[in-house]
């Protein structure tokens, strides 16, 4: 039997067939890739200009940086605030004048387009570095730190955030902070708490923000990263505790758990990719000063596909950049 000529079988050397060859047709066919909009932006805010072990921005610096990112498409950005004062309480972290609090009003100025996300924790803000707050038997006290983790999340709506994280991994933080915006008029307000594997990757960012526990590696509450299950679980938990969103880390090592919640909710999930990710798969060109952020590209494509929202990234001006 004649085969017809319409048929154009594989050639006997293994040519991939035309159809596969031109790239406007692979353009056509491919799924979306990755776009500056499934970036959000980090930014790690200090009083003064700091050598640090990561990249940081002063108050006066944030406009700038919140003009870029708008520009390239960026939609995001999750800000952190060093505290040069520290006490038993974290209650210096409530103030109207905090660190915190300027960098937020003036993002939001800049950019009011932006959704603005913190950091809801204690770490920064006690002479311990640790996320929560002791009782005099240096105990966790979970009541007093639900307290001021919950305060906090009403000083930050206040001075203009969208979004809050609370961060501790203690449990009742998401409930708190839900309970505390719904009856301070902040239910517009959403709340996207941290779920946390532990892990030897988090460093530079507390060196960097002067919150390295004193007592070692704080992982009391954060999750040992051979339990996928209570990884879930713990999300789905803070999910039916009032969470709107929820923020997965560090990203490299949550696709899993990525791909699982992705069937499991509808809330959208945020990959966050931290300092240790951003200093070991990105390098800077001693030639020409440029970041090379090809392997993060790869891993947020990786993470998109795996259901991520956006992922959260130092490098997300560098990517945007690239990409467009």
């Amino acid at each position: 039997m004649a085969i017809p000529t319409t048929h154009r079988p594989r050639t006997s050397s293994g040519a991939t067939s035309p159809l596969r060859s031109r790239t406007a047709v692979r353009n056509l066919l491919e799924p979306q890739t990755l776009t500056p909009a499934d970036l959000s932006m980090v930014l790690l805010v200090t009083a003064e200009e700091a050598d640090r072990p990561m990249p940081t921005v002063t108050v006066a610096g944030i406009p700038a940086v919140m003009r870029e990112a708008a520009r390239l498409g960026v939609r995001s950005v999750k800000l952190f605030a060093e505290s040069a004062d520290r006490d038993t309480t974290g209650e210096i972290s409530l103030s109207p004048d905090s660190l915190m609090a300027r960098a937020v009003r003036t993002a939001k100025d800049a950019e009011p387009s932006i959704a603005l996300m913190t950091e809801t924790c204690l770490c920064s803000y006690t002479a311990e570095g640790a996320c929560y707050l002791s009782d005099r038997y240096g105990r966790p006290d979970v009541p007093a730190t639900l307290e001021v983790t919950a305060a906090q999340a009403i000083a930050h709506a206040e001075a203009g955030a969208d979004i809050v994280g609370p961060a501790s991994m203690v449990l009742g933080t998401t409930r708190s902070a839900r309970r505390a915006l719904d009856d301070t008029g902040h239910d517009g307000v959403s709340v996207m708490p941290h779920v946390i594997f532990w892990s030897g990757l988090y460093d530079n960012f507390r060196r960097t923000m002067g919150a390295t526990p004193k007592a070692g590696a704080n992982r009391e509450f954060q999750i040992n990263p051979g339990r996928a299950d209570q990884f879930i679980d713990t999300a789905l938990r803070m999910e039916s505790n009032g969470a709107d969103m929820l923020l997965l880390e560090p990203a490299q090592f949550t696709a899993d758990v990525l791909a699982t919640l992705r069937g499991a909710t509808r809330a959208p999930l945020f990959p966050f990719s931290v300092s240790g990710e951003y200093t070991t798969l990105s390098r800077v060109d001693p030639e020409t000063g440029r970041r090379d952020v090809r392997l993060l590209i790869e891993l947020f494509t990786m993470l998109k596909r795996a259901g991520a929202t956006a992922s959260v990234t130092y490098a997300a001006l560098d990517i945007a950049r690239q990409l467009n």
